[in-house]
């Protein structure tokens, strides 16, 4: 894969920086991180370490790392010890666990703002085997060109498409546009003529609307306010170079504001609801649309397979659902990808001995690397590994995991990393949400939601100091 173009990944949700004092050793066992193990000579530098702590982000995932824990110490006699932090404790936990015996040798950040806050307990992972065989580097966390944190899973989402439709489309007599395929749209411009051209024919296709509805109501709005919100912000930080571990970060023009409106309007005007209507809509509900054959396309994640396959009278075949990249009219953006990233880094204890380290390195490039430890990745975790260690075989079996893939293996492709984890808080989301809404319902003018979005950054950022 030769994805080059972009920004550092970053994580759906923003950490707040916790201070800590200190790190605790082992006693006499020549570790610190409250590993046991001691110096070793030459090549074998983890030799004599004989455990390893790990703190865990996800409690639905414990169960799987204790497998690969007792599968990984049969195989080489080193324990990783698999403390798990409780649904949302895991800041507190961290940094309950650093300042103890019982501190981690890996752990978790969630992007540059969590690197802000754990960065004196982040070792360089530059050269290490696991960020060799990251495929984009540019996923990863880094600092002054090293890498702080490794992600080792990856989510993608963009306009998700049922190609069934698209090609009756394409094939049809009444056809108003120029293109003979999805792989001809590769531009905002492009889109909008296809689609607005299959609204004028929505019945002769058999749907409602093009697009599934856009779920405004409170707390289904996130595909809005943070989702398609995450792409002018990228291009604005990318534009002018924003140091995203910096206090840039704390203000905005959100100079790509009438770019983000060119899709939401598209979304809007062909849909399959009124969008006076959209404040009581459900995400649930526009992938029922999407199953259920009364739209072409939606905008979701590639989590949405489970929900699309799960409604009764589902008729979009696996081979026929497929990705498109959210064009909104900026320039270049026919290389441009679909938004790929992750809110799981892995880091490596810099207070840790060199020995601990080392066994801690050895441990994920183990788990990513062997045949063992991928199946395990692929089965038990059931992630999508960033990692050229998998070969296509060793994928998931989804349909849409397998897209993002796909679209992350296109050469000259630039996909658009997650910066919607720099947002300032839920307030800032839930209050773009609303406004978004009542632009939708006539009740706000764009220039009015524009001045909301810009003051609200400011004064949310401002709040949390």
């Amino acid at each position: 894969m030769k994805i080059k173009k972009i920004a550092a990944a970053m994580l759906s949700a923003v950490l707040m920086s916790a201070v800590v004092t200190g790190c605790g050793s082992n006693g006499s066992s020549g570790s610190s991180g409250g590993q046991s193990g001691s110096s070793a000579s030459g090549s074998s530098q983890s030799a004599n370490v004989k455990s390893i702590r790990y703190l865990n982000f996800k409690p639905e995932i414990a169960g799987a790392y204790q497998k690969i824990s007792d599968a990984y110490k049969e195989e080489t006699g080193i324990e990783v010890i698999v403390d798990t932090a409780a649904n949302n404790t895991y800041e507190q936990t961290l940094a309950a666990k650093m300042s103890t015996s019982e501190a981690p040798a890996i752990f978790q950040i969630n992007g540059p703002r969590g690197y802000l806050s754990w960065k004196d307990y982040c070792a360089d992972l530059t050269d290490t085997e696991l960020y060799k065989h990251l495929t984009d580097k540019s996923l990863a966390v880094m600092a002054d060109d090293k890498a702080y944190g490794i992600p080792y899973v990856v989510e993608g989402y963009g306009i998700i498409y049922n190609n069934a439709i698209m090609e009756k489309y394409f094939q049809s007599d009444f056809k108003g546009v120029n293109y003979n395929s999805m792989e001809e749209v590769r531009s905002f411009s492009a889109l909008k003529e296809v689609a607005e051209d299959m609204q004028s024919h929505a019945s002769e296709l058999g749907i409602t609307g093009v697009f599934a509805n856009t779920s405004l109501k409170s707390g289904e709005d996130w595909r809005w306010q943070t989702h398609l919100a995450n792409i002018p912000i990228y291009y604005e930080f990318t534009k002018n170079q924003t140091d995203l571990t910096s206090d840039a970060v704390k203000q905005i023009k959100f100079e790509y504001a009438d770019n983000y409106r060119n899709i939401f309007d598209l979304y809007t005007d062909n849909s399959t609801v009124d969008k006076k209507l959209l404040g009581s809509k459900l995400v649930d509900e526009s992938m029922a649309e999407f199953a259920l054959g009364q739209c072409a396309m939606v905008q979701n994640g590639n989590w949405a397979w489970g929900q699309i396959s799960s409604v009764a009278g589902n008729v979009v075949s696996e081979n026929d659902i497929k990705y498109l990249p959210i064009y909104t009219g900026i320039e270049g953006e026919e290389n441009q990808g679909l938004c790929i990233g992750t809110e799981n880094f892995y880091c490596v204890n810099a207070k840790a001995s060199e020995e601990v380290q080392k066994a801690a390195e050895d441990f994920l490039y183990w788990l990513y690397s062997s045949d063992k430890g991928k199946q395990f990745v692929i089965k038990d975790l059931g992630f999508i590994p960033p990692f050229d260690t998998f070969t296509e075989q060793e994928s998931p079996d989804d349909p849409l995991a397998k897209e993002i893939i796909r679209w992350m293996k296109k050469d000259k492709i630039n996909t658009i990393p997650w910066n919607f984890t720099l947002f300032p808080s839920q307030t800032f989301k839930d209050n773009f949400g609303s406004a978004l809404l009542q632009y939708a319902q006539g009740k706000m003018t764009w220039d009015q939601v524009k001045e909301l979005v810009v003051n609200d950054w400011s004064s949310e950022y401002e709040a949390i100091g």
